[in-house]
């Protein structure tokens, strides 16, 4: 064959395979699940399962139980109860559908259990569930907001401090603002210092954002984490002094923006147009906001308000420690304060930027100013507000243990340790030997935590199988006072305005332990007297019997359940009426409507002291054929005639006065309502004031 053959031959043969070649497979992709249950790469393996198990573990414990509470504060629930149905109420934060009066505070955390109602429809679940949820969140922002500078055991110790104080195990299940508000303040907290890691004005213009929601749901009393945040960003964060100024003005700037477009509209549209603001003597959310709920929560000069004044309890350093309060959020404080100290101290001489003496500044400044603005306030104080320094407390001993731990072959770590561990667990002893409620567990805190404090102090000494035993018994030990508390907590319905958490100290007292002082909280002199029953069996308040305009707060204080035959007297024809019923006073006009589903006037407001409606519009409504009944003094839910506390409008005295003098009373399943279609003359009719015999 010759050479031409052979090339041919070549060229029309079919290519060769190639080489079969071994190839290295990489690494599969992790899946999201995967990287879910991993976490950050730098993170021990545990650490991941360790916080789903906590979060997890946290909404069990938060969901049990959850209803027995009912409708828990009833003012707030029918505020959500009507914004579930009209969507200006919604907008508002409206006591009824038919728009009379808003509820004393700005409507965000409303917002929400509205939207879960829509969606759920009305029942305790439906109003309650998003305040589980927002604890549940609490806790990872802590976890997270820790984690980042200190690792993940001491997010994961923050993290259990913040799911087991009572306080937030309290609020965190109850329909008051708080739990919303406290979210938004963690996230707050979490934000700043990404803010000041990066050298950020997005993120700080967020942190902004962050603090006009909370300022629309709890007005004035989120601002108490600003100067912690603002100080914190000018000082440590990772740019030029020049772009630091500029990004804590955009940071402002974001706050009045986020918070003052809702106050704008309410400001602006005329008060024929919009419900009557609630808490208010003038009609004025500003006016209530610096007033009411501002800084007359600081003076003690707070128009409108019952009891007020100096009647709140005894002021001073020692609040937060004292009988009726140190059960709720003080088991901790102590330790706090140790390792706050100790971790500025180990950071003096860190760069400018340094991340942990930042978050040592945002948390411990969030805990030092709203501990002393609560220690010194004169104005309205309940127990359930500490719940507000919660995030702080748990932030800093999460971030203390770590710092400690990391330098446990010092002394200044060691003895640190053992002191934080030595002061939790005698505070504990402290505050259990105030009941006599579990006699033995306060032994058993001390015994454990004065040992573990001891082994603590020569923790490099012991064999490394026994490390483990002794930081768990010290964690036992700093823990099972607060825990105990909040399993009592979750055991127990709470209902009405004033709540506190685990078991009641037997002392009486409005804030500082003041004897003579009132139950659950309340002024000195007054009582919450009343009968009733919440869904799922929950005695309410709801004054029997009581005399128009006086006597003690069981009206005032919760709300008691119309009966079967109160419901369809008042839910005959509704549809006719923008009003079914009218009483004094919002939790006992709430009773009647979270019973009926319907709108009820709230006739002075909260306290049945706002000048809402005023006499004239009252007898306007009535002849204009608006209001059914009028629920009179000693009626299921029924009016007081007002407090008109401090200075408050005594409207509600004087329509209680009009409408008996003019209409005719009726018994109603052994509740007195008054017909406002069923005058004693004609001239009562016209809605004039002559009164009839």
């Amino acid at each position: 064959m010759d050479t031409m053959t052979l090339h041919r031959s070549a060229a029309d043969s079919p290519p060769a395979l190639p080489r079969a070649t071994t190839v290295q497979a990489g690494p599969t992709a992790p899946s999201r699940l995967q990287r879910l249950w991993r976490g950050n790469e730098e993170d021990p393996s545990w650490a991941r399962p360790a916080l789903l198990g906590l979060l997890f573990a946290t909404a069990l414990f938060y969901l049990y139980n959850l209803t027995s509470s009912g409708y828990a504060n009833s003012f707030y629930s029918a505020a959500v109860q009507a914004g579930s149905q009209s969507w200006e109420a919604f907008f508002y934060g409206s006591s009824d559908a038919g728009n009379s009066i808003t509820v004393d505070k700005p409507p965000a955390s409303l917002w929400i259990m509205a939207l879960s109602v829509r969606v759920l429809g009305l029942s305790s679940f439906a109003i309650l569930l998003p305040e589980v949820l927002m604890g549940v969140a609490t806790v990872a922002v802590v976890h997270a907001t820790v984690r980042r500078h200190f690792g993940a055991a001491a997010g994961l110790v923050g993290g259990l401090v913040m799911a087991l104080t009572p306080v937030a195990v309290l609020m965190f299940r109850f329909n008051n603002p708080d739990a919303l508000l406290v979210l938004l303040m963690a996230l707050g907290a979490w934000a700043t210092l990404k803010s000041i890691d990066e050298g950020s004005h997005k993120w700080f213009a967020i942190v902004g954002v962050l603090i006009g929601l909370g300022f629309l749901t709890k007005a004035l009393q989120v601002l108490l984490v600003v100067p912690a945040f603002g100080l914190a960003y000018l000082l440590f964060a990772n740019t030029t002094l020049r772009r630091r100024i500029t990004g804590a003005l955009i940071g402002v700037a974001a706050m009045v923006l986020s918070a003052g477009w809702w106050v704008a509209v309410v400001e602006l549209v005329p008060a024929s147009m919009r419900p009557y603001i609630g808490g208010s003597q003038d009609n004025s959310f500003l006016s209530v906001t610096f007033g009411y709920n501002g800084l007359g929560r600081i003076s003690g000069n707070e128009t409108g308000s019952v009891g007020g004044g100096n009647g709140w309890g005894t002021t001073g350093l020692g609040r937060m420690f004292s009988s009726s309060i140190g059960g709720q959020i003080s088991w901790l404080i102590p330790s706090a304060l140790i390792l706050l100290a100790v971790g500025l101290f180990l950071r003096g001489r860190a760069p400018r930027t340094d991340g942990r003496r930042a978050a040592y500044v945002v948390w411990g400044g969030w805990l030092l100013v709203t501990m002393l603005t609560f220690s010194l306030m004169a104005g309205i104080f309940h127990e359930y507000y500490t719940v507000a320094l919660a995030p702080a407390v748990a932030a800093v001993v999460g971030m203390g243990t770590g710092e400690a731990w990391e330098h446990r072959t010092r002394s200044i770590g060691s003895i640190t340790l053992a002191a934080a561990t030595a002061a939790a667990a005698t505070w504990s002893f402290i505050l259990l030997s105030r009941t006599d409620w579990q006699n033995w567990l306060r032994i058993g805190v001390l015994v454990v935590g004065m040992a573990s404090a001891l082994l603590l102090l020569v923790i490099t000494q012991l064999h490394r199988r026994f490390v483990p035993v002794v930081v768990a018994s010290a964690l036992v030990a700093v823990l099972a006072g607060p825990a105990a508390y909040s399993i009592q907590t979750v055991g127990t319905a709470h209902t009405g305005s004033i709540v506190t958490a685990g078991p009641s100290t037997g002392r009486g007292g409005f804030g500082g332990g003041m004897p003579g002082g009132g139950p659950g909280g309340m002024p000195p002199g007054t009582t919450q007297g009343g009968t009733g029953t919440a869904p799922g069996g929950t005695a309410q308040g709801g004054t029997t019997g009581a005399p128009q305009g006086g006597g003690g707060m069981g009206g005032l204080l919760d709300a008691s359940t119309p009966t079967t035959e109160v419901v369809s007297a008042l839910s005959a024809d509704a549809g006719s009426y923008r009003w079914v019923a009218a009483a004094v006073g919002s939790q006992n006009a709430a009773g009647l409507q979270l019973g009926t589903g319907l709108p009820v006037m709230a006739i002075g407001g909260f306290n049945g002291s706002d000048p809402s409606p005023t006499l004239a519009q009252f007898q306007a409504y009535v002849a204009n054929g608006d209001i059914h009944y009028f629920a009179a003094s000693g009626g299921q839910g029924g009016g007081r005639g007002g407090m008109g506390g401090l200075g408050g409008s005594g409207t509600g005295s004087e329509i209680s006065t009009w409408v008996a003098a003019n209409f005719t009373s009726v018994t109603i399943g052994g509740s007195t309502f008054y017909d406002l279609t069923q005058p004693l003359s004609a001239a009562a009719s016209t809605g004039t004031t002559t009164q009839t015999t």
